[in-house]
């Protein structure tokens, strides 16, 4: 509610709007699956990131190629969202309550495009002083997973698109609601799962991952202002695509 809107609504408006305000702050408060379940996605990406650690590349990278590693990475996204979807639905959420519903029209789609070049402007300056300041720099894991053939650009393009989604929704979506049911407060949920998101890029090495951190803790400032994970998908698929396009020309 905004600061100046008491003094013309009547007294009936004015309990009404404090009423949904309320009732978004406890929905906000509730898990929204058992806390076994968030366990096992926890294990599942650490599990993951800790392989990709070792390996230093995405899964089957070395021994199957980049175009094999981005469909592992995709069915493993896919399916981790479809477990967080079958979660989700013991305790009655739908997907949509998540994700902030669907979009009404271009006019909705156009505005939270806006939001996310914005968006992503702003968290750029950010992370370019962050990455300066951990000395972080391309390492060989980053380059080996840029695509190079026409095939490699398809298939990465429809990694980006799972990430934009399936990462957003994991992260910023489910975690970030199960941690601020568990710590009982917005900026725990947030940081808890921008830790998450950081921990779960393991390949990339450490000071990546305190950048990566610092990203995730971005997207979950956006979403909780949004109150929708549209802006922060859209942000997602646009970073990762078009960085990905531009890295490969640029590093060697």
């Amino acid at each position: 509610m905004r600061p100046g809107g008491i003094a013309w609504q009547s007294s009936g408006k004015l309990h009404a709007t404090m009423a949904s305000t309320s009732a978004v702050t406890d929905s906000h408060s509730r898990a929204v699956a058992p806390a076994w379940h968030t366990i096992f996605v926890l294990l599942a990406l650490l599990v993951l990131s800790l392989e990709t650690a070792h390996s230093r590349s995405l899964p089957l990278s070395a021994s199957h190629g980049r175009t094999a590693s981005y469909l592992v990475v995709m069915g493993f996204e896919w399916a981790l969202t479809a477990f967080i979807c079958y979660g989700l639905s013991r305790r009655g959420t739908r997907v949509a309550d998540l994700v902030g519903g669907s979009w009404p029209g271009l006019r909705a789609i156009a505005r939270d495009l806006g939001i996310a070049i914005a968006f992503l402007v702003v968290s750029q300056l950010v992370l370019t002083g962050v990455s300066r300041l951990v000395k972080a720099v391309p390492n060989e894991a980053i380059r080996n997973m840029l695509p190079r053939s026409n095939t490699e650009i398809a298939v990465f393009l429809l990694l980006t698109v799972t990430a934009g989604f399936c990462e957003e929704f994991i992260f910023r979506g489910y975690l970030q609601r199960q941690f601020t049911a568990l710590t009982q407060t917005v900026v725990g949920g947030i940081s808890l799962q921008a830790i998450a998101f950081g921990l779960g890029h393991g390949y990339q090495g450490w000071r990546w991952m305190v950048v990566i951190t610092v990203f995730g803790a971005l997207f979950g400032l956006l979403t909780q202002w949004r109150r929708s994970l549209r802006p922060g998908m859209l942000a997602h698929f646009v970073q990762d695509s078009v960085s990905g396009l531009l890295a490969r020309h640029i590093l060697h």
